[in-house]
């Protein structure tokens, strides 16, 4: 046999990702649990070969105090992981995002204890298309712990949350866990903008994905959930735990990229009756912390890419993560975790990849940003 004929006996970088590659596109067909495990440790593999750290989720530690017999305090703690904005395109056309969100998913099955529950927090898909919700439906359904799931933007514009809602239900709603009550609000309510100008649903959505196109209108709750909200909250005292889920901020951040929801001070003014109420939200793909009266506002970290820091309106006790490395498609995402007080304030931290976590304490937001401040990033912000 001539060299010529030999079996090759290695394989170059570029050939073993394309068979990771297309392992996953035929994984991707019909993702039951076992072809899930499959294709999820091809992924991963292929992270572990650009010397990713494999975390991807947002896990949340909580602990509430309750009043027990005799007026005893007593606390409950649960904790819950948190993945968002995974912004997710056909298969064919893209997986990149697609495979980092099989890696939160392979992170959060592998906790040890599992999460008393996962929550998804918007922007599953790019474009609301039925296959990119589908393709994400499929993923996450291969988690080991009940999910919430929660609407953004992106999921919502193509069919009006049509395809959305088949999949997962309502898109405002209420539970209890452990004596904590648990709100989902849909803060990415549009005024309608379409109908005059005739555009069609795939035109309507494209506009809304822009964010920053000047035609589409700022980001609310609106009247109607709102009114839902104060119903939900009827009857309900002013030392319930409450945490509140959304994907836009409930404040006002900066209006020329949608980073605002327009009734925030409605919408806030509806908390404000509550001793503590703490808020999650996505949608800005970056590190946030705000604290306005008694609610405090934390911001989660995207599977997909980051954003920078806006221009102005950026809350003063952020403590900005440093500019992410741009050759590198995983730098500036990360997971977190938080541990809440019995007073519902939170110990924080961010794991971003590939950087030092950053903590963000209990004492730091009890001093409005002036004692315990977090160590500032090696790396400049942007």
């Amino acid at each position: 046999m001539s060299d010529r004929k030999k079996p090759l006996g290695f394989k170059s970088i570029e050939t073993k990702h394309e068979e990771e590659r297309q392992e996953l596109a035929r994984g991707l067909h019909n993702l039951d649990r076992r072809s899930f495990l499959k294709v999820s440790a091809a992924a991963l593999g292929a992270a572990a070969g650009l010397g990713v750290t494999p975390h991807s989720f947002q896990p949340v530690s909580v602990a509430y105090a309750q009043t027990g017999p005799g007026g005893a305090v007593k606390a409950q703690q649960f904790r819950f992981a948190y993945i968002s904005d995974s912004h997710l395109y056909e298969r064919t056309l893209n997986d990149r995002f697609v495979n980092a969100l099989m890696r939160a998913v392979d992170d959060v099955n592998a906790m040890d204890p599992q999460p008393d529950f996962v929550f998804y927090g918007g922007d599953l898909a790019q474009l609301g298309k039925a296959k990119e919700l589908e393709t994400g439906a499929q993923i996450l359904k291969n988690l080991k712990a009940p999910l919430k799931v929660m609407v953004g933007e992106h999921d919502w514009y193509l069919d009006m949350g049509e395809k959305w809602k088949e999949l997962f239900g309502p898109d405002q709603y209420s539970f209890d866990h452990k004596g904590v009550h648990c709100v989902v609000l849909n803060s990415v309510v549009e005024k309608d903008f379409w109908t005059e100008r005739k555009l069609t649903p795939e035109q309507r959505m494209g506009t809304v994905a822009g964010l920053d196109n000047g035609v589409q209108s700022p980001f609310s709750v609106g009247v109607d959930n709102r009114k839902w909200l104060e119903n939900d909250l009827k009857g309900k005292g002013a030392d319930t735990p409450l945490i509140v889920f959304s994907h836009s901020p409930l404040y006002k951040l900066y209006k020329n990229w949608n980073f605002w929801t327009d009734d925030a001070d409605e919408v806030q003014a509806i908390l404000r009756r509550f001793n503590n109420v703490t808020v999650f939200h996505g949608h800005t793909h970056q590190i946030l912390t705000n604290r306005i009266g008694n609610i405090n506002f934390h911001g989660f970290l995207s599977t997909a890419w980051p954003w920078p820091y806006a221009p102005q309106g950026l809350p003063e006790m952020t403590v900005q993560m440093g500019r992410p490395d741009p050759f590198n498609p995983h730098d500036g995402c990360g997971n977190g975790s938080a541990l809440v007080y019995p007073d519902a304030l939170v110990d924080k931290v961010h794991n971003l990849w590939n950087r030092n976590p950053i903590t963000i304490t209990k004492k730091y937001m009890t001093s409005r940003g002036q004692a315990d401040k977090p160590q500032v990033p090696t790396l400049r912000s942007y």
